[in-house]
C-alpha cells in the first residue's frame, strides 16, 4: 500500500454522491479521409483495451487503513478490467452537439467506483460532420490540469502519420512520453562530505519559510480589514447569489471555441495577459446572467483562478496547485474599469505567491484551504461560500494533434462543482482557439448554455473598448419620434377639424403593408455585421 499524501486526499474526504470529485474532458475529432469509420474506430478501441501495465495511480484504487477514512492509501488492483475503464457508446440521431453534451452531463454527473482505479474513458459514435468524440474522466485525486494536459500529449502526435499501440494511461506510453520531454539525467555524483548541509543551514532555511509563510498570512489577513490593497481573499464579502448554494449530484455541460486571435487582439490593446481577458468575459458574462435573473447583488463576485506549482519537469504528481482570489468587479458597469480591477486584483495576487518558494506556497495554500475543506465536510460551504465561482485557464497544446490519423479540432474540459460553487468554467487553449466547458447543476442552473451567448457578448464588449469592433448602430423604432420625445412643442391655434379622408382599397392596404415590410428587411441590411460566430456554433441552445 501507498499511503495518499493530503493534497490528493482532501479530493477524496469531499466527495459524496451530490459531488463527484472528478474531472474529464471532450476530445472532439474528424475522421480521416476515405477511412472505414466503423473498422477505424475497432482499431482504436483494440489499443485502449490492451492489457498491460498502468502507471500509477492508474492500476491503483483507493482503500483505507486503520485509522479509517482518515488515513487513505492506493493498493494495486489486482482484478483490473480493461471493459469496466473503456466504455463504446453510440448517440441518438441526429447526432448533434446537442445529443452529444446530453450523454457527457449524464456520464459526468456518476459516481466513479471506489472499489476500482479511479477513471473511465468512452469512445463516442454517431455524430454528425464526420466526426467522432472521447470523453474521458479521472477522480481529482489522480489528477489536475496540467497533468491531465501531459497525459494527452503523451496519447496524441503532431503526425497523422503516428499509430497508437498503448493506452496512454499505460506504463511504456507514459515512460516514453517522460523521455521524450524530459532531458537527460545527469550522472550520479556522490556528494562530498563539505557539501552537505550542516544543522545551522537546515535550521536557516526553516527560518525562512517561517518568515515567508508569516508574511504571506499578515497579508491574507490584512485583506479582511482592507490593508491589503487589491489584494483579494475567499469568504471577504462573498455575495450569495443562485450559484452559491448547495448542489445535486445531476449535471448540466456545454461548450464552446473562441478564436484566439480575437482575445489575444484585445490583450495587445488593453495591455492585458490572456488571463486577464478571460476573466473579463467571464465576468461580463456573469453579469448578464445574474441581471437576467434580477440577482446582481451590490458586491463583486470573487473567482478562484486555480494555479500550476507544478516545476516545468515535474509529470509524475497528480496534484500540484494552488489558486489565486480573483475579484471580478461585475459590481462595475463600465468594461474598462472591470478589466483594470480584475488586473489590479490578479497582478496582487502573484505577487503574494512570487514572494514564496514553490514549497513554501503549497504549504500555505494547503493550509487556506484547510477550512473550506472543513465547510464542505460539514454541509456549510452553501451558506458560507469561500467564492462565487471557479474560472481555471490551462495551457495545452499550441500545435495540431492527431490520434492514429483522425485530426483533434476542440479539446473542452469538464471540472468539478461542489456546494458552495453550482458552476465550474474551465478553458483550455489549443492550437488557435480557446476551448471552453462549463459544468453547472442542473437544478441550480438549469439555463447554463446562456453563459456561451453572454462569453460571445462580453468578448465583443471588449472588443469596442480595444478598438477593433464597432459598436451596433441601432435605428429607432418607427413608431418613435426623436424630436418629439426631446423637444418640447410650443401651444398652437386650434385648427379646424380636417375632413376625412376615404378608406383605402384592398389593394393599397396591401401595398402599404408590403412597404413597411421591405423598409424593415432594408433597415436590417443596414446593421453592421456581427461578430463570426465561434466553431460550436450552435451548442449554446443545446441542453445537457
Amino acid at each position: 500500500m501507498r499511503p495518499v499524501n493530503l493534497a490528493d486526499a482532501g479530493f477524496l474526504m469531499m466527495e459524496k454522491r451530490q459531488t463527484p470529485m472528478h474531472v474529464g474532458g471532450l476530445h472532439l475529432f474528424n475522421y480521416p479521409k476515405g477511412v472505414d469509420q466503423r473498422k477505424f474506430l475497432q482499431e482504436i478501441l483494440t489499443a485502449l483495451r490492451t492489457e498491460e501495465e498502468y502507471r500509477r495511480p492508474f492500476g491503483e484504487y483507493v482503500t483505507t487503513g486503520r485509522a479509517g477514512p482518515l488515513r487513505l492509501y492506493w493498493e494495486t488492483d489486482d482484478h483490473f478490467d480493461i471493459d469496466y475503464h473503456v466504455r463504446h457508446s453510440a448517440l441518438p440521431q441526429p447526432g448533434r452537439y446537442r445529443e452529444l453534451f446530453m450523454l457527457v452531463s449524464r456520464l459526468h454527473s456518476t459516481l466513479l467506483d471506489r472499489t476500482r482505479p479511479l477513471w473511465e474513458t468512452h469512445l463516442i459514435e454517431g455524430l454528425q460532420n464526420n466526426q467522432f468524440a472521447l470523453y474521458s474522466k479521472v477522480h481529482h485525486a489522480a489528477t489536475d490540469g496540467a497533468s491531465a494536459m501531459h497525459m494527452m500529449n503523451a496519447m496524441y502526435s503532431t503526425s497523422a502519420r503516428t499509430r497508437a499501440r498503448h493506452s496512454a494511461l499505460s506504463h511504456e506510453a507514459y515512460e516514453r512520453y517522460k523521455s521524450q520531454r524530459l532531458p537527460p539525467a545527469a550522472g550520479r555524483i556522490e556528494p562530498r562530505g563539505r557539501e552537505l548541509k550542516n544543522v545551522l543551514e537546515a535550521l536557516r532555511q526553516q527560518y525562512d519559510t517561517t518568515t515567508s509563510l508569516m508574511s504571506a498570512f499578515r497579508q491574507f489577513g490584512g485583506a479582511f480589514f482592507g490593508r491589503s490593497g487589491n489584494l483579494a481573499v475567499p469568504w471577504h464579502q462573498v455575495p450569495r447569489t443562485s450559484i452559491n448554494t448547495n448542489v445535486t449530484g445531476s449535471r448540466r455541460f456545454v461548450a464552446q471555441s473562441f478564436d484566439f486571435e480575437r482575445v489575444r487582439g484585445v490583450c495587445k490593446a488593453t495591455d492585458a495577459t490572456v488571463n486577464d481577458v478571460v476573466l473579463a468575459m467571464c465576468a461580463g458574462a456573469l453579469r448578464r446572467h445574474l441581471s437576467s435573473q434580477n440577482e446582481r447583488p451590490p458586491h463583486s463576485l470573487k473567482a478562484m483562478a486555480p494555479v500550476s506549482l507544478r516545476d516545468d519537469n515535474d509529470l509524475d504528481s497528480s496534484n500540484a496547485i494552488g489558486f489565486i482570489t480573483a475579484d471580478l468587479a461585475t459590481d462595475v458597469a463600465d468594461p474598462e474599469q472591470r478589466l483594470r480591477k480584475i488586473q489590479a486584483s490578479m497582478a496582487a495576487g502573484k505577487d503574494l505567491l512570487r514572494s514564496m518558494s514553490q514549497r513554501e506556497a503549497t504549504l500555505f495554500m494547503q493550509i487556506t484551504q484547510v477550512p473550506a475543506l472543513l465547510s464542505s465536510v460539514l454541509g456549510l460551504a452553501g451558506h458560507f461560500p469561500a467564492f462565487s465561482t471557479v474560472i481555471s485557464n490551462v495551457p495545452g497544446p499550441r500545435e495540431q494533434l492527431y490520434w492514429n490519423g483522425a485530426s483533434l479540432e476542440g479539446v473542452y474540459p469538464a471540472s468539478i462543482v461542489f456546494d458552495g460553487f453550482a458552476m465550474n468554467i474551465t478553458l483550455v487553449s489549443y492550437r488557435k482557439q480557446l476551448d471552453f466547458g462549463i459544468v453547472a447543476c442542473r437544478r441550480s442552473m438549469p439555463q447554463v448554455q446562456r453563459i456561451i451567448d453572454y462569453l460571445e457578448e462580453a468578448l465583443g464588449e471588449l472588443e469596442e473598448l480595444a478598438g477593433l469592433r464597432t459598436a451596433p448602430r441601432r435605428k429607432p423604432s418607427a413608431k418613435t419620434k426623436p424630436a418629439a420625445a426631446t423637444k418640447p412643442k410650443a401651444k398652437a391655434k386650434p385648427k379646424p377639424k380636417p375632413k376625412p379622408k376615404p378608406k383605402p382599397k384592398p389593394k393599397a392596404k396591401a401595398k402599404a403593408k408590403a412597404g413597411k415590410a421591405t423598409t424593415g428587411r432594408q433597415a436590417a441590411r443596414t446593421q453592421p455585421p456581427r461578430a463570426s460566430k465561434p466553431k460550436l456554433a450552435g451548442t449554446a441552445t443545446a441542453k445537457g
